[in-house]
Order: structure tokens, then sequence, then C-alpha cells
């Protein structure tokens, strides 16, 4: 979890993603960060995010992306 909160700090500096729960509805991440780090999972995680996965909720915290990773990932 902490190294993805690295890359992320490093798509969008400034946010606090180890708190933030509202990531993208209170408009801290917007959909050219989303593209970021869907491009930054298919990177580092080797995860290919399909276009059903790309909501608010897959995105609103680091809690959420970690869990996306996990889904799919199996």
């Amino acid at each position: 979890m902490q190294e993805l909160i690295e890359h992320l700090k490093k798509i969008k500096k400034g946010v606090d993603f180890e708190n933030e729960k509202k990531l993208f509805d209170s408009g801290l991440l917007d959909s050219f960060d989303v593209i970021q780090i869907i491009t930054m999972l298919d990177d580092e995680y080797d995860v290919t995010v399909p276009p059903s996965q790309i909501m608010p909720d897959n995105f609103n915290s680091a809690e959420a992306i970690y869990a996306m990773i996990q889904r799919l990932s199996d």
C-alpha cells in the first residue's frame, strides 16, 4: 500500500493520499489524473483497468485503488 501511495504522490503532488477519502468526488483528482493512474497501474503493477472499472468509487481513495488492484490481479 505504501508503494502505491508513493506512486500516487508522483502523479499528484500535495494530495494527502494517506487520509483523503473523496479524491475524485472533491475534485482533488480529475479525469486526466485518473488516466495517469491507470497508466501507472499498468506499468508498475501489470494491471489493466477495464472501462467498466473506471468509476469514481474506484479512485476516491488510495484504499479504493489498492482494492481495485487486488480484484484485477486475481
